[in-house]
C-alpha cells in the first residue's frame, strides 16, 4: 500500500457547507490491515488510540524498523502531512481523532503513549459520534481544544523515539501469548523471562522497552481488559471473573479497574 493512498476504512475528511468549516476534532473508528501499512497522508493531526487486546509490530523510524505492542488504550500521533509505515501481526481496530492543526501547529510523532486524559477525550468523542452529536459542535469543540492543550502539555514524553534496545518482535510475541493463555495465574518475572530466553535482570529493561511499560503493569492491564471483556459478554458473577482473570479477590479487580478505566465492574455491568 502506497502512503498517499486512502483505504476504504478511512474515509476523507468531509466537505464544508458553504460559510461552514471543518470541525475542529472528528473520529472514526478503523480497522487495520495485517501486514504492511502506510498510515494515510491527512492535512489534520491523527491520533491512533489503540482498541482491543495486544498485538505485536514494527514501526519505521528514519528508515530504521523497531519492534514494540500495541496496547488498548495507547495512542500515536501522526503530525499533519505525515504518515508512519507498520507492519501488524494480526488486524487491529484503532479510534482515530483528527485534530485541526491551527490547534496545535507543531506536533512531534509520537508512538504508544498512554495517557488518562487524552484517552478519556478518545472515548468522550467516540460516545458523541455514536449518539449523534446530542451535545452539538460546541461539546467536540471544547474537547479539541481540551486535546490540543494536553497534547501540547505532554510534548516532552512524545518524542516518537525508543530505546536503543528492546525484546526482539518474536520473542516479544511468545511472551505475550503466554501471558494471555496463563493470566489466571500468579505469573512471575523468571518464568516470562524464561519464556523470552533472558535472564531477569536482562529481560526487565528489553521487555520494558518494547512495550512502554514494566512487565507486571502489563499484566495487570490485560487482566483488566480480559475481565472488562467478561464482564460485558458473559453472565459469569464478578466474583468469578476476578478468579478467572488473575485477582485475589472481588475488590482487587475493583481496585485495579477503576485505576487503570475509571469504571468498577458493578458499574461496567449496570
Amino acid at each position: 500500500m502506497i502512503a498517499n493512498d486512502r483505504p476504504t476504512c478511512y474515509p476523507a475528511p468531509p466537505s464544508p457547507l458553504a460559510g461552514d468549516r471543518l470541525p475542529l476534532l472528528d473520529v472514526l473508528t478503523s480497522p487495520v490491515p495485517s501486514g504492511r501499512f502506510d498510515s494515510p497522508v491527512d492535512h489534520r493531526h491523527v491520533l491512533c488510540l489503540h482498541v482491543g487486546g495486544p498485538v505485536p509490530v514494527t514501526y519505521r523510524v528514519r528508515a530504521r524498523e523497531r519492534p514494540t505492542t500495541r496496547l488498548h488504550g495507547q495512542f500515536c500521533v501522526v503530525p499533519a502531512g505525515s504518515s508512519t509505515r507498520w507492519t501488524l501481526t494480526a488486524p487491529a481496530r484503532s479510534l482515530l481523532l483528527r485534530l485541526a492543526p491551527t490547534l496545535a501547529v507543531d506536533l512531534a510523532p509520537a508512538i504508544h503513549v498512554r495517557d488518562p486524559q487524552i484517552e478519556q477525550i478518545g472515548w468522550m468523542m467516540q460516545a458523541e459520534d455514536r449518539d449523534g452529536y446530542p451535545s452539538g459542535r460546541l461539546f467536540a469543540d471544547s474537547l479539541a481544544t481540551a486535546l490540543a492543550a494536553r497534547l501540547v502539555a505532554l510534548e516532552t514524553k512524545i518524542t516518537g523515539e525508543s530505546p536503543a534496545r528492546a525484546l526482539p518482535a518474536w520473542r516479544l510475541r511468545r511472551v505475550v501469548e503466554f501471558i494471555e493463555a496463563n493470566l489466571d495465574r500468579d505469573l512471575t518475572l523468571a518464568e516470562l523471562a524464561t519464556v523470552a530466553g533472558f535472564s531477569p535482570s536482562h529481560f526487565k529493561p528489553l521487555f520494558r522497552a518494547a512495550v512502554g511499560m514494566p512487565a507486571h503493569r502489563f499484566v495487570l492491564e490485560r487482566r483488566v481488559e480480559r475481565a472488562r471483556d467478561r464482564l460485558l459478554h458473559t453472565e459469569h458473577s464478578i466474583t468469578e471473573i476476578a478468579l478467572e482473570t488473575g485477582f485475589a479477590h472481588p475488590s482487587h479487580l475493583a481496585r485495579w479497574m477503576r485505576r487503570i478505566l475509571g469504571t468498577t465492574p458493578s458499574a461496567l455491568r449496570r
